[in-house]
């Protein structure tokens, strides 16, 4: 295995805590110089880049959130002249302004490279075919897989989102080894295999690589199990660089290792903002290390997490993200994320991984209503007892009550890309 690493994965951590301190620094003064938002900050701080002297002096500097961003719309986080920038992506925009990023050709090849280091820390090799069904477009998901994908030597097949049942048809007849795609939308993939009378487990698919919404180890069986694949994680945001922020390793599936010779990982209380220490839970926080275009510095991604040692690699790893801290539903005094829900959901016998959280208003209490679809064939006696085991296991190990609907097969609108986990109608007029 050590013969395929490369040469910044086979650093010990004294080697990369250096080479990360000098990374920083050119960083910090890259920023402070080209980008008017990040001098403005420094100085109202009453920092220079000069008084970062060791990586824990970074904790001093302001951290950068997505309304930095949106009020510096389009360009005005850019540290290149504009000329310089080889390629923009985008947020869908769908709460406010869209979050803009910017590539020059040397980000354009630092991303190919930590994708495809991704993909074979996944368990990909060169010449295997991958089908990223990953939406394209300004979304970094599908251009991000792709250019990694080739950068590792494999051939691409760039199906995207959508067309589900010609999908299936291409991985059956092109026979890929590996998919890209969220973990919602493989788990329709799987039931338009089934709908077609194929057997999932029968596919020449070896390695599902997913991102892009949080997942968890019951999702993780129930797709291995369906698919007789080996299931793993895959980190990014596109404010940082895209997909192959971190990755998790086929041969432990532990955690995800950040590539931290790229990315600085911080772990903070999402209320104080304090930096915690290695192992607690929090809020996790990136500051790019060698992007060229966009720089962040301490940019708040609000996925919650834990910083762990490194396993199969050099690098620290991150546990899977249990929730974002804006995903967090307070449901009468109550703390809970739809992972929580999914986790209940899929050891539920008779109930599908297919579910929604409606979120409404009675009077003046908030309710939540886990509407899951059945599993084909339940009886009526079985979807009244999963809606029972349902309801039973919420308030017993989340504590709070809510009501369950289970519904009939492909009722619930399936996902191409992220799933729409909560749907919250306590604003609507007459509620």
């Amino acid at each position: 295995m050590t013969a395929l690493l490369d040469a910044a994965e086979r650093m010990d951590r004294e080697e990369l805590r250096a080479l990360q301190l000098e990374r920083l620094r050119a960083t910090l003064r890259h920023v402070y110089t080209h980008v008017g938002h990040y001098r403005a900050a420094f100085d109202r701080a009453g920092l220079h880049p000069d008084d970062c002297r060791s990586l824990a002096d970074l904790a001093r500097f302001p951290f950068t959130t997505k309304a930095d961003l949106r009020d510096n719309y389009p360009f005005g986080m850019f540290a290149v002249p504009e000329e310089q920038v080889r390629r923009i992506h985008a947020s869908s925009g769908t709460t406010g302004r869209p979050t803009v990023v910017g590539y020059t050709q040397g980000d354009l090849d630092t991303w190919a490279d930590v994708v495809a280091r991704s993909i074979r820390a996944a368990g990909g090799r060169p010449g295997q075919k991958v089908h990223v069904a990953y939406g394209y477009g300004l979304f970094t998901g599908g251009l991000g897989a792709h250019y990694g994908a080739e950068r590792l030597g494999c051939t691409v097949i760039p199906a995207s989102g959508g067309m589900t049942a010609r999908q299936v048809q291409l991985i059956q007849d092109f026979r890929p080894e590996i998919i890209m795609v969220t973990p919602s939308y493989m788990l329709t993939l799987l039931d338009e295999f089934e709908r077609q009378g194929v057997d999932p487990r029968t596919t020449s698919l070896k390695v599902g690589i997913f991102g892009a919404e949080p997942w968890t180890q019951e999702m993780r069986r129930e797709i291995e199990e369906r698919f007789a694949i080996d299931a793993v994680d895959i980190y990014g945001l596109s404010e940082v660089m895209g997909p192959g922020v971190a990755q998790e390793c086929v041969e432990t599936k532990d955690g995800l290792h950040i590539w931290e010779d790229h990315f600085y990982p911080e772990v903070v209380d999402p209320f104080t903002g304090e930096v915690l220490p290695e192992g607690a839970e929090g809020e996790l926080v990136f500051t790019s290390l060698t992007k060229e275009a966009m720089p962040v510095i301490r940019y708040r991604t609000r996925d919650l997490t834990r910083l762990l040692p490194g396993t199969a690699r050099v690098f620290r790893r991150m546990e899977k993200v249990t929730g974002r801290s804006d995903d967090l539903v307070i449901l009468r005094g109550v703390n809970l994320f739809p992972t929580q829900i999914e986790e209940i959901v899929l050891r539920t016998p008779a109930v599908s991984p297919h579910f929604q959280l409606r979120l409404t208003r009675e009077g003046r209490l908030d309710v939540l209503t886990v509407r899951a679809e059945a599993r084909a064939g339940a009886t009526p006696e079985q979807r009244a007892a999963a809606a029972a085991s349902v309801a039973a296991a919420v308030k017993d190990g989340i504590g709070v009550s809510v009501g369950v609907e289970i519904l009939d097969p492909e009722t619930l609108e399936r996902s191409v890309g992220k799933f729409r986990r909560i749907v919250d109608e306590r604003d609507r007029p007459g509620r």
